[in-house]
């Protein structure tokens, strides 16, 4: 008989607790693209200490809109919101827009699914900084859309996007950058030129960024939100700051407590976040630093079946995998149920062993 997929790796709550769990007693706000509300929204600070602990799939169902913004936390392949990406899919939206400084296995998994059927889901603009991994070929599906122009590209700089991030966690309207001269501004710098009035550098003035909805995968969180965040932190604490909301999906919930006995290690406070998913290997088939590495063949297959199609124009083993993954499991933890144990254990070894403080 399959073994339990927490059963060894983790010594959370089980999946049967974490179903008891329902947010109740707040009215949950939509706030519509216009200037001046969602940067209200996003910098305004409540004091919020009710219970936001929800299946993810009633927290995409309560936040996610047609035609809204999404910014996705994390790095490449590295704690990435994977498991609310599959939600999302799942439910479906049109017209969106996804948000991210570096992506990987995620804004393919949205290309792909609007491949299949872009009524049920669709993506009209992308703005970032880079999309790709080290370990693997650059992301076909995305790259098919784009060129046909089916869907709009905005690009940034590194420094660009991590200055947008943190221009709308601070409710200001844009942030001045240095103006690198690489002879290619017009693909890596977007934004206004401008003349510093204190020293007559040219600097580069770029936009706040305030998404409708924020993505944030985090190594431990407890009910009211508070988050902690170890390895890189990226800019993911900028941009729960900087959304209108925040679905924070956690490999743990851990006690109150416990954030209290450490409470500097809390990098994502409560009042910026609007749900908290408890949601072990919700980054997989990414990396989760101190918990598991990289399901690098799960990805690889995935990028020949989306190779493949590209090649063949046959959708089949393309449907066959979001069928698999998505569509006909009832969440994500229906789909590690499903794994075999010995590659989710193999998953947690590959980790190292990497300090992660839970209490």
């Amino acid at each position: 008989m399959q073994k339990n997929a927490y059963s060894n790796c983790y010594n959370g709550s089980s999946r049967s607790d974490r179903k008891k769990y329902h947010r109740a007693g707040k009215h949950l706000h939509f706030w519509e693209q216009t200037p001046h509300e969602p940067l209200s929204r996003a910098v305004s600070i409540e004091d919020d200490i009710s219970d936001k602990r929800i299946l993810l799939e009633e927290a995409v169902k309560q936040y996610l809109k047609d035609g809204m913004s999404i910014a996705m936390g994390g790095f490449s392949n590295t704690r990435t919101p994977v498991a609310a990406i599959y939600e999302i899919i799942r439910q479906g939206a049109r017209d969106l827009t996804l948000i991210f400084q570096s992506n990987s296995i995620c804004s393919e998994l949205f290309a792909g699914a609007m491949i299949l059927n872009s009524n049920h889901l669709s993506v009209r603009r992308i703005e970032l900084a880079w999309n790709d991994d080290k370990n693997s070929d650059t992301s076909p599906l995305l790259r098919h859309l784009i060129n046909d122009d089916l869907v709009e590209l905005k690009e940034y700089s590194n420094e660009s996007m991590t200055a947008r991030f943190k221009a709308g966690a601070m409710g200001v309207p844009f942030l001045p950058i240095q103006d690198h001269d690489n002879g290619d501004k017009e693909s890596s710098i977007q934004g206004e030129i401008t003349v510093c009035p204190f020293t007559g550098k040219t600097l580069n003035l770029v936009p706040a960024c305030n998404p409708d909805l924020a993505l944030i995968h985090v190594q431990a969180a407890d009910m009211f939100g508070n988050s902690r965040l170890f390895g890189p932190h990226y800019i993911c604490p900028e941009i729960a700051r900087a959304s209108v909301n925040t679905i924070i999906s956690t490999e743990q919930v851990i006690p109150t407590s416990n954030i209290q006995n450490y409470p500097n290690l809390t990098v994502i406070p409560s009042p910026v976040v609007d749900a908290v998913v408890d949601q072990p290997f919700g980054a997989t088939p990414g990396t989760c630093y101190g918990n598991y590495g990289i399901d690098m063949a799960e990805i690889k297959r995935f990028r020949e079946i989306c190779e493949e199609f590209l090649k063949k124009g046959n959708k089949e083993k393309l449907k066959l995998f979001y069928d698999q993954r998505i569509f006909n499991v009832a969440d994500f933890d229906d789909l590690l149920e499903r794994k075999p144990y010995p590659v989710l254990q193999n998953l947690c070894l590959q980790d190292g062993g990497q300090l992660v403080i839970l209490d």
